[in-house]
């Protein structure tokens, strides 16, 4: 049984904002985040709910909730100096 995804919209945002190579790669991330929300270079942040997965320069942040199988993808970021 799979996971229920959810997407914010500014993740869907940001996601038409990046060049097409880099879009198809992102998109397809956060679509095999259904499939297995804890498979690839993921970490789960300290102090918080909230994981990280690392596709090339971007971040994918994101909950995942295991009594009802539902991960929410909230953020999308390139990498910086920052971006933690």
């Amino acid at each position: 049984m799979g996971w229920t995804l959810r997407i914010a919209r500014r993740v869907e945002k940001a996601l038409q904002k990046l060049p097409a190579r880099d879009r198809e790669v992102l998109a397809a991330a956060v679509q095999s985040l259904a499939e297995n929300p804890f498979s690839g270079d993921i970490v789960r942040l300290k102090g918080s709910l909230v994981w990280r997965r690392r596709v090339g320069n971007y971040r994918i942040f994101f909950e995942v909730h295991l009594d009802t199988r539902v991960v929410d993808v909230e953020d999308l970021r390139r990498r910086t100096s920052t971006t933690y």
